[in-house]
């Protein structure tokens, strides 16, 4: 019981440090791309990786965690498929219009749950199904505005929501098979998606933007910006891994719309952004969604861990059964000699 107790503890933490922490980032990042117009999302993105490798070899090296040998081939291709996907996400975005790009984020949950059902034979049942329904639903009103579709677009999107999909459902999976933990997996995979995105990262911005991130202006306010941004992309990435890790690729999903109705959120209330009732309305149904997403899962792992519970007492029963019928006969036979 104390176990449970503190592994709910531990995944509201992870939840709590993921939230706050992307929604932080966007915030900077906003301030950083809009006011002081540094466009350079996937260089940036790079860096975020970097610091955070560099921050967690630093803690390594002063033994906070421990290093578990990973297979190279596995931590390699998992780095490549990470920096991969998030390429593409931004490639995506350049190539499709928001709207468009907001459908392709939302299909990554579809999509996961298919592929988990598909090759990992996991059950999802119909009340989370209509949570999950109602929460897509909700963020779909509020924030999609536009859908142009075209065919490079398309293909890019497509191959995003595969790529990133597979990439989170990999992150749970290898900390779950190899028992490793989120750091240790972080800290093995992050150079490998840094070094992805540190090559693409120029070329695709100067693709997106037709700016050189090498020729920019770097003045001390942006370069401020910068490192405030990479020191919140530790947290950021290491939430990510410790939810996936926790919980599934599916609540990370859910989450990260939960982020996203925040973000709409602040941006009405404090920065005056323009909003309609349609937002407002897409928000409180995308949130009504998440909660009773949190509900059904609360009641499913209770439910399992109830059932677990019985088992474990069925095989204590069962030897104390055995040893009682083992000494009812050692007493017939004890009588049976007295005589």
């Amino acid at each position: 019981m104390g176990e449970m107790k503190s592994f709910q503890l531990g995944v509201i933490g992870a939840l709590f440090l993921s939230v706050a922490s992307s929604v932080s980032i966007v915030i900077c990042n906003k301030a950083l791309m809009s006011n002081l117009g540094f466009p350079f999302a996937t260089t940036l993105t790079s860096w975020h990786l970097m610091v955070t490798y560099c921050t967690l070899h630093l803690a390594h090296r002063l033994n906070f965690f421990e290093n578990k040998p990973i297979d190279m081939k596995t931590v390699v291709l998992f780095g490549i498929l990470n920096g991969v996907s998030i390429g593409l996400l931004n490639l995506s975005l350049g190539f499709n219009s928001i709207g468009f790009y907001q459908m392709t984020k939302l299909a990554i949950i579809p999509f996961t749950v298919l592929l988990e059902t598909l090759f990992l034979n996991k059950q999802f049942s119909k009340k989370i199904k209509l949570s999950l329904f109602l929460l897509l639903l909700g963020v779909g009103i509020a924030s999609i505005t536009d859908l142009q579709l075209n065919l490079v677009g398309s293909v890019l999107s497509l191959l995003a929501i595969v790529t990133t999909c597979v990439g989170q459902i990999l992150t749970n999976t290898i900390q779950k098979r190899l028992n490793v933990s989120s750091t240790q997996l972080l800290y093995q995979s992050a150079p490998f998606q840094a070094a992805v995105l540190f090559v693409s990262g120029p070329v695709v911005d100067k693709f997106l933007t037709r700016l050189n991130v090498f020729s920019f202006h770097y003045s001390p306010v942006v370069l401020g910006f910068i490192i405030l941004s990479c020191m919140i992309a530790v947290a950021v990435n290491f939430s990510t891994f410790l939810v996936i890790g926790k919980t599934s690729p599916v609540t990370y999903q859910v989450l990260g719309h939960l982020k996203t109705c925040l973000v709409l959120a602040f941006g009405y209330t404090l920065l005056h952004d323009p909003f309609t009732p349609r937002n407002v309305f897409g928000i409180l149904v995308a949130v009504f969604g998440m909660i009773l997403y949190s509900y059904f899962c609360s009641l499913e792992l209770k439910s399992k861990q109830a059932s677990s519970d019985d088992k474990v007492k069925d095989k204590d029963t069962t030897p104390l059964l055995g040893q009682e019928k083992e000494n009812h006969e050692a007493k017939k036979t004890d009588k049976h000699s007295l005589v």
